[in-house]
């Protein structure tokens, strides 16, 4: 599952992912974070997700990473917004107010950058990646936020063998140990979601959980 694969899914208008409300689990516990007016927040796999917009409003300074640039340009359109937009290396640069966007791919993000955020909101990045990419996303990006960084994370927990993801199944143990031992773990919420996602039990899925967890940043 490779760059190429969520490019495609754009492209080709394949996005039931994308939902046409703000998430309001994000509502619910975002303010616990107590983050002060101005707090950059990073918003990895961002898509055109209507979350990027209710940070912004709240006040933050939101820093959204997506790769596909039609996800990029619909999200502005959505908003009415006309960002001016710079290259930065092999990514763009999309700035309208309180928001910037970078279009690229997020290991293409260097450690300056990642390292000004001080919360971040994984609601789809986490659980769009494989194993092996999770490893890597974890070293490439939560290595290098700053101690004290506050991470509001949306997770699925089902059983992996009765579906093919994205989304993937990271359950509990899963996120401890990908975490341990920098990032602090407080299991916030869990959510029986499945009588609401009929897609999923139609593919034979049985049990499904939404898991809202706070990371913080030890050192």
């Amino acid at each position: 599952m490779d760059n190429e694969f969520w490019l495609q899914r754009w492209q080709q208008g394949q996005t039931g992912f994308h939902q046409n409300r703000v998430m309001p689990l994000l509502q619910k516990h975002w303010p616990s974070l107590g983050l002060p007016p101005g707090s950059r927040v990073l918003v990895p796999l961002a898509g055109k997700s209507l979350d990027v917009a209710w940070l912004a409003q709240e006040g933050h300074e939101v820093l959204a990473v997506e790769l596909s640039p039609l996800a990029v340009a619909q999200f502005f359109e959505a908003h009415r917004l006309q960002p001016t937009c710079t290259t930065a290396g092999r990514g763009t640069w999309h700035t309208a107010g309180r928001i910037r966007y970078y279009c690229g791919d997020i290991f293409d993000l260097q450690a300056d950058v990642l390292g000004s955020c001080v919360a971040c909101y994984d609601r789809a990045a986490l659980i769009a990646l494989t194993p092996e990419l999770r490893q890597r996303y974890v070293q490439h990006v939560y290595a290098t936020l700053p101690a004290g960084c506050q991470t509001l994370l949306l997770s699925l927990d089902y059983p992996q063998a009765q579906m093919d993801g994205p989304p993937f199944s990271v359950p509990e143990a899963e996120i401890r140990q990908l975490f341990a031992p920098r990032w602090q773990f407080d299991l916030l919420e869990t959510r029986d979601v499945l009588a609401h996602e009929p897609k999923f039990s139609a593919r034979g899925v049985t049990r499904m959980n939404t898991c809202v967890s706070l990371l913080t940043a030890l050192s």
